[in-house]
């Protein structure tokens, strides 16, 4: 593959919901531009962007994919993006690395939710968009009402460019609104000029087709104040300034141009491919990133002679190749054998060898201009992390979503927790979304991530790319118990077995207290117990205060006062008065009126207005406090602040997706503990002790 300079190539990601043909799509555009042999099906597992093993499984992608293809003098780097929210950490990846954001929508389902999240990923990174209308060819698709639904969701920015002519609900031909042309495909996916459409194909297309001419050249007109001036006159735009008008819109955010095609038949790909040359703003076009410098915000432009300055976007761990780092070469050029500063650590960062890629296939490049994406193996930086060649300053970095959902995790093998930590580790490097630690509570190993599925890859990877198998499970709470009411008790160890005793002998006032550490005083009078006996009583109700008396869970809020006590001058010992200690403790227990008590956590969901009742009554239900709701700062979203008990969070994650259909985020993090309800506590004591 040959160099590019900016002007000539188009980062694109390509994102949108689960099952509306980003992978097929992606696959008909490399096929057509010529970078592959044959059209690869995801059933059938052969797509070049789809290549991992469990990908091909499950017949979905759940990672980002570059396909860097050659068209007419162009480099197109296509990042195909998983559509399942469990994945939406790729997503983001992919929106922060790309210039445009190709939005598909399948012409049968139309707007979805991953429509929705796609376009304000864009949105708020600045990205130019472009909707493709997939599936058209399908007869229960509709295209018209598709095109109804994205205006109504996303406002007067919608443009159409390529729309279909339809006859007897089939997909006869294409009309190109800029040249005002139509062509047909045959069964090969060929093309031929044909005449547009009169009366005997459609009585309302003529209608139709003067309405979005009008529309279009009216978002065209208002990119330009002589446009403009010409609109108004009513002159007919030229090719040349509509294309111009577009590329200008759509780099300016007041043009989202709809292009619809069949990447299964092929009818429209060349068009959509001629379209992505003509009016997606190349890096050149798009304004500096920024960057800080200490705490000053600089900006970065586009600049093949400026000091070199990249950022890491992705990771990926391949069990055979190493470590592949995913660069976006912001200025400068990126070269192979080269030395550059990590900004975000500090180190120096040696580059071996650099790729471009198509899938799986790798491309050795010995450099890569400013705009350009490349990959680098088995260098130390990390996903977010700044290259830098002259100047050291770090780009902004990209936002990934909180791990919300929990499991726990236990090796299948014996002796295999080392490992399992060292292949999760490689994981985490590769989705920043996951993460796996061991809760110094209960002592589990728990991998969080933000779903069921998501969990389920991670535990395929790790077998896969790191031959380890595990098991997940939910996770135990982590319960405490405590006292409520005052009590005091002797605790007495007295053991005669020949030669030298055992003897000690103390009484304990025990009572409530608000700490999670054993509060301990001593308030002895006239030498009942020795001083130097003092330290042995407290290790002894400290080591108590580890196991509860009901689940064998660790106590909390105990204040323990050393009233009086007795001893033998030749009998006591430390470690009697500490056995001593320990039976008091188990007495006190018993008399102080015991109970568990169970985490509560601080809960924010952030959720559609049209969902928060239906959200409410399930907090309710999980006997949650709803403490306040506010609107959010995104329009049509509020934000439901709660307490709600940790015990009843672990379904909340599936609960609150199902509700807002996947637009509901939140973030929960502990408070405190409070009771556990009385009608819970027998059942919380079964469940722990059969543990």
């Amino acid at each position: 593959m040959k160099d590019y300079k900016a002007a000539d190539i188009r980062n694109i990601a390509i994102a949108g919901h689960s099952g509306s043909g980003k992978t097929t799509l992606a696959e008909a555009l490399i096929y057509k531009a010529g970078a592959s042999d044959r059209l690869g099906k995801t059933a059938d597992g052969n797509t070049v962007c789809d290549y991992d093993p469990e990908e091909i499984k499950r017949k979905a992608s759940l990672s980002t994919a570059l396909a860097s293809v050659e068209y007419n003098g162009l480099k197109l780097n296509l990042l195909d993006a998983p559509g399942l929210f469990d994945f939406e950490a790729d997503m983001r990846e992919a929106v922060y690395a790309s210039d445009t954001v190709l939005i598909t929508v399948s012409g049968k389902s139309g707007v979805k939710v991953g429509t929705k999240k796609a376009y304000k990923q864009a949105e708020a990174l600045g990205k130019a968009k472009l909707f493709v209308v997939t599936k058209v060819d399908d007869p229960d698709a509709n295209f018209y009402n598709v095109l109804t639904e994205l205006k109504t969701e996303f406002g007067p920015t919608v443009c159409p460019v390529i729309v279909p002519v339809i006859n007897n609900r089939q997909v006869v031909s294409y009309i190109n609104l800029i040249e005002m042309k139509c062509y047909k495909y045959d069964e090969k996916g060929n093309v031929t000029e044909t005449d547009m459409p009169d009366a005997d194909i459609s009585d309302k297309l003529d209608y139709r087709i003067d309405g979005l001419v009008a529309a279009f050249s009216e978002a065209v007109a208002e990119t330009d104040e002589a446009l403009m001036e010409k609109f108004f006159e009513g002159e007919t735009f030229t090719q040349k300034e509509l294309v111009k008008g577009l590329h200008d819109g759509m780099n300016s955010g007041v043009i989202t141009p709809v292009i619809c095609c069949s990447d299964v038949t092929m009818g429209g790909i060349d068009m959509l491919l001629k379209e992505i040359a003509l009016l997606l703003p190349s890096p050149a076009d798009t304004k500096p990133m920024t960057a800080y410098k200490g705490d000053d915000l600089i900006e970065v432009p586009v600049d093949e002679n400026a000091p070199v300055g990249a950022f890491v976007f992705k990771t990926v761990a391949d069990p055979f190749v190493g470590k592949m780092s995913f660069i976006k070469v912001v200025s400068g050029t990126f070269s192979a054998n080269a030395e550059y500063k990590n900004a975000t650590t500090g180190e120096s960062e040696k580059i071996g060898k650099i790729y471009t890629l198509c899938g799986k296939k790798q491309i050795e490049l010995s450099k890569a201009y400013a705009g350009d994406i490349c990959v680098a193996v088995k260098i130390n930086a990390q996903t977010n992390d700044t290259l830098c060649g002259g100047s050291v300053y770090e780009f902004e970095k990209i936002d990934f979503p909180k791990p919300c959902y929990k499991m726990a995790v236990k090796a299948k093998a014996q002796g295999d927790e080392a490992k399992i930590s060292t292949g999760f580790a490689r994981i985490m490097e590769e989705d920043p979304s996951i993460k796996f630690y061991q809760d110094p509570q209960t002592v589990e190993f728990i991998l969080a991530g933000l779903g069921e599925q998501h969990l389920e890859v991670a535990a395929a990877k790790l077998k896969s790319k790191f031959g380890s198998d595990i098991t997940i499970a939910p996770r135990k709470i982590a319960y405490r118990e405590t006292i409520r009411k005052k009590v005091k008790v002797q605790g007495k160890h007295k053991k005669q077995s020949g030669g030298h005793g055992q003897y000690g002998d103390v009484w304990i006032e025990f009572e409530p207290c608000v700490s999670d550490e054993l509060v301990f005083e001593e308030r002895v009078f006239g030498g009942a117990v020795p001083k130097n006996f003092f330290p042995a009583v407290e290790k002894g109700l400290q080591e108590s205060m580890q196991k509860g008396i009901l689940a064998g869970c660790p106590v909390v809020g105990v204040k323990a006062i050393l009233a009086d006590g007795s001893y033998h001058p030749v009998d006591s010992s430390e470690m009697a008065f500490k056995t001593a200690a320990g039976i008091a403790f188990k007495e006190g227990m018993k008399q102080a009126d015991p109970t568990i008590l169970e985490p509560i956590g601080s809960l924010k969901v952030l959720l559609p207005n049209d969902n928060t009742g239906d959200v409410m009554g399930d907090l309710n239900k999980r006997r949650g406090r709803v403490l306040g709701m506010n609107p959010a700062e995104e329009k049509g979203m509020t934000i439901i602040e709660a307490e709600v008990p940790e015990r009843e969070m672990e379904t909340f994650t599936t609960q609150l997706r199902q509700i807002t259909r996947g637009m509901g985020t939140f973030e929960y993090d502990f408070v405190r503990y409070e009771q556990l309800p009385a009608n819970l506590v027998s059942e919380v004591i079964v469940s722990l002790n059969n543990d």
